[in-house]
């Protein structure tokens, strides 16, 4: 992704002040007030832009951060944690067998574009989900076990009994089916919108949700507007989110030293220090749900040895890549799944820093004076990864200690997730910010055979976790999910598709007067409440 400069940045933000204030759109936005107004339009400052903003497209945090804003979903998280409150359905039921839930609708919805909300615009979503494929909807069948005509499907029928009550009826339980629904992917969509922009719908998104898009100017801003006809009374406070791109971490703080933005992700760690004290401006954690890792494409090349990539394995300083580049904010990860999700299995040891292991094993494999392969570079800053070029180079140089030549290279991003997406990378590194707070969100989304092409960019297929994660996902007794998950976490280590890195503390930061913001563990931040004192 190309980078701005920062009196590009000036020069744009100068204008959309003007623009902003002499339309008569807000009475306030950052760096430009009338006097007397309270502040109404927050400019948000992040690192990449957006890859589209149908939801249930995309699998990036940059496009779902945004659509969390213009789309509901029929059930969603509460502020600070997983749990499951009402939204587009205020109340709910399940059967004694968990396969049938029967929810009831909030009447008197409204879709931006003035189409009601109701029962049937709930099946239109899932039947046009369900009859895709993973290349159109890559997270439904990482959550639902596959597509319409696909044996592992979960849901077997989804039905509006009324105008406002829909049933999904199950093929078998699903323990996480609440949580997966409240996941931004699965927002409603209006139908009449869907239709009229067809492939375009992406860039022209309709929802139910706090705020309408304006605008996309790509790789510079999204402009959202206040939905003045919310079925929550009184919200959202603010008139505007903006959602600038700056692509480097301290131009982005520089932005917000200086007022262009109001509040900006991805904090260097390095540069906390820069902020505290400030009165003006304040820091925020958010709750850490995640984990950076490379991946190792186990179809490609040496890469198909398990030995080769236990080595790989072996080979990693991640104590060094975290002092150098996490400053204390982050910890390093041994598993592909957070110390906070239930069922972690903290009983599991890391492969240790060994180089001459990590030799013993290359040679076991045939590699004895290693091999040459691509290392892919992410070329957004991530919550996990503050920058990506850097990781690699730190990475390249510990595999260069074991004969193993990694070729640095890197992509736009939409490019990048796209390539390895259909497996085209050696290694690679990336990421993942819980959806859901269940395990079966990071093992069954990221690392079983069905999520091949759509989120297991490794294309690690093993049958007996496979196995084990359907079991986990039916059974309904969280001890014993936990157990079988603490089970598939030991053979994703001896089998080794991944390098887990880190699981880091993102950081936030902001102007001090922003209340009502409290950084959600997912990393999709609802605006709803937020405003300014």
């Amino acid at each position: 992704m190309k980078k701005k400069s920062l009196t590009a940045l000036l020069a744009f933000m100068l204008a959309l002040s003007m623009a902003l204030v002499g339309c008569g759109k807000s009475e306030k936005t950052s760096g430009s007030a009338k006097e007397g107004t309270a502040q109404s339009t927050l400019v948000y400052g992040r690192g990449g832009d957006s890859v589209s903003l149908d939801p249930a497209t995309v699998t990036d945090g940059e496009s779902l951060k945004v659509t969390k804003n213009i789309f509901d979903t029929l059930l969603d998280y509460n502020d600070n944690d997983t749990s499951i409150k009402p939204a587009l359905a205020e109340k709910w039921d399940i059967s004694k067998d968990g396969l049938t839930y029967t929810f009831k609708l909030r009447k008197g919805v409204k879709f931006h574009d003035g189409t009601d909300f109701n029962a049937e615009a709930v099946v239109f979503n899932f039947e046009r989900w369900a009859n895709g494929n993973a290349d159109k909807f890559p997270y439904y069948g990482s959550m639902f076990g596959g597509y319409k005509n696909d044996e592992s499907h979960v849901i077997k029928e989804v039905k509006a009994l009324d105008d406002y009550t829909v049933q999904f009826v199950l093929k078998r339980p699903q323990a996480p089916f609440l949580k997966n629904l409240a996941m931004p992917p699965f927002a409603i969509a209006s139908p009449a919108a869907v239709k009229k922009y067809g492939d375009k719908f992406g860039e022209n998104p309709v929802g139910t949700g706090p705020f309408v898009f304006k605008e996309w100017k790509r790789n510079e801003r999204i402009v959202l507007e206040k939905n003045k006809d919310y079925w929550m009374n009184g919200y959202p406070k603010l008139n505007q989110l903006i959602f600038v791109s700056i692509p480097d971490n301290s131009a982005r703080l520089n932005a917000l030293l200086k007022g262009e933005i109001d509040l900006m992700e991805d904090l260097n760690p390095t540069d906390l220090k820069q902020l505290e004290g400030k009165k003006d401006f304040q820091i925020f954690k958010r709750p850490s749900m995640n984990v950076g890792y490379v991946g190792l494409t186990v179809t490609r090349g040496p890469l198909k040895n398990k030995l080769v990539r236990q080595a790989l394995n072996y080979a990693v300083d991640k104590k060094a890549i975290i002092d150098a580049f996490y400053a204390g904010q982050a910890e390093p990860a041994k598993n592909p799944m957070p110390p906070s999700i239930p069922g972690y299995n903290d009983a599991i040891q890391d492969y240790p820093f060994d180089l001459e292991k990590a030799k013993q094993l290359l040679a076991q494999a045939g590699y004895p004076n290693g091999f040459e392969m691509e290392l892919w570079a992410m070329p957004v800053p991530r919550p996990y990864m503050p920058d990506g070029k850097k990781v690699a180079e730190a990475l390249q140089a510990n595999f260069a200690k074991i004969g193993v030549k990694a070729k640095i290279v890197t992509y736009e991003w939409a490019t990048y997730l796209d390539k390895a997406a259909k497996g085209e990378a050696d290694a690679f590194l990336l990421g993942w910010t819980g959806d859901n707070g269940d395990a079966d969100n990071f093992l069954y989304a990221l690392l079983d055979k069905d999520s091949i092409g759509s989120n297991n960019y490794t294309y690690y297929s093993n049958d007996e976790l496979h196995k084990i994660l359907v079991e986990a996902q039916t059974v309904s007794d969280e001890n014993q999910r936990n157990e079988l998950y603490k089970k598939a976490q030991e053979i994703i280590k001896d089998d080794a598709p991944w390098i887990p890195l880190v699981h880091s503390t993102p950081l936030l930061a902001g102007k001090t007067n922003i209340k009502g913001f409290n950084p959600h563990p997912t990393g999709s931040d609802k605006f709803t409440k937020v405003e300014f004192q």
